[in-house]
């Protein structure tokens, strides 16, 4: 067990003899968890960054409305205990069925579905301060990698650049005694939102023809992709690019990569990569690279929506987002980055990412 588990193995003790000593002083145990929530996380300029605040909840066992969450976190805290002890992970599937059963004497379980398990992991993680991967949980694997890169892998070496059409597959833990990085001859990091977008510049060999790595997230990037992008950028300082569509969800995704999440929020200083820069399609595209007519595809009401809720985020307030966001609403136009073929199947590996890097055509 190494300083890191035993850590983690202490902040779950804690809480549970904080717990004990409620009861035998005959008061009511209770559990203080930040609350996880647009109106407790602030935008930090200095580090460009958002932060989760100091608000808290209450979670008492003698209260009708919360002993069953009360309940449910110390069920979970346990089996995350004796992950730790054993020296073995599992995934948050797993941990869910685990902790599922019959509470004896009732028909009421313990859990009902997966989706009740999963936000009392992070609200464990945020309780003890101790991220999912430190209590031995791991995702499904999302989103694949390559590029001129040697790695180790659990003790496995992997060479990056040897990885097919496939590319590694990215796990969703990442940290330095999982995962480390050997040697590399990469210039930056090239985020793709989509894994069809990543297989053509895969296909394409854009890696190597311009030293980068190639990573993708299968849509809204993971924790462990998001971990790992933040790693290469802080420990290789290598800069790094994000490739989404033209719209209110893609821009998200980039912001996330950038700045974090509202729900994640108390790690961000662990996975946003505050200078990361958008490479992908923007509004005043259309025009600057003469795309075809045929490819913009009519904003509907939830786009509209959502764009409005993006222009009042703290961290969209620059300037050219601001404009970037007001063109599509002006324009009522949105484009997603495959409609670039009409333009030839290379077209993107060739020409316009190419020419966006030489020319520094970005937002940040």
């Amino acid at each position: 067990m190494d300083e890191r588990d035993t850590k983690t193995l202490e902040k779950i003790r804690a809480l549970a003899f904080q717990a004990l000593a409620e009861v035998r002083a005959g008061k009511n145990p209770h559990l203080s968890i930040p609350v996880r929530a647009l109106s407790n996380v602030s935008f930090d300029e200095r580090e460009r960054v958002i932060r989760l605040g100091d608000n808290k909840q209450q979670r008492a066992f003698f209260h009708f409305k919360q002993a069953k969450l009360f309940m449910q976190t110390f069920l979970i805290a346990e089996k995350c205990k004796k992950l730790i002890e054993a020296g073995a992970t599992t995934s948050i599937r797993d941990i869910y069925y685990d902790a599922k059963h019959t509470i004896a004497g009732s028909r009421e379980n313990t859990f009902d579905d997966q989706a009740e398990s999963d936000p009392v992991i992070e609200d464990l993680e945020v309780t003890i301060d101790a991220l999912r991967e430190e209590l031995h949980l791991r995702a499904e694997n999302r989103g694949a990698m390559v590029g001129p890169m040697t790695i180790v892998d659990t003790g496995d070496t992997i060479d990056l650049r040897r990885m097919g059409s496939g590319g590694w597959s990215v796990p969703s833990i990442v940290e330095e005694n999982r995962i480390s990085f050997t040697k590399h001859e990469a210039k930056f990091v090239l985020f793709v939102e989509k894994g069809a977008v990543w297989s053509r510049l895969n296909e394409d060999k854009f890696w190597a023809a311009h030293q980068c790595i190639l990573i993708h997230g299968g849509g809204m990037a993971a924790r462990g992709t998001r971990r790992l992008l933040r790693r290469m950028h802080e420990e290789l300082n290598l800069p790094v690019y994000v490739i989404t569509d033209n719209d209110p969800w893609g821009f998200y995704i980039y912001s996330v990569i950038k700045q974090g999440s509202i729900n994640l929020a108390y790690e961000s200083m662990r996975m946003a990569v505050p200078q990361a820069r958008f490479l992908g399609v923007s509004s005043f595209d259309p025009e600057r690279f003469d795309f075809p007519g045929s490819v913009a595809i009519k904003v509907e009401d939830e786009d509209e929506r959502r764009a409005e809720q993006l222009l009042k985020y703290d961290w969209f307030q620059d300037k050219r987002w601001q404009a970037e966001i007001k063109q599509m609403l002006k324009t009522k136009n949105k484009y997603e980055i495959e409609a670039l073929s009409s333009k030839g199947i290379r077209y993107i590996t060739q020409q316009y990412i190419p020419q966006k890097l030489e020319q520094k055509i970005w937002l940040d």
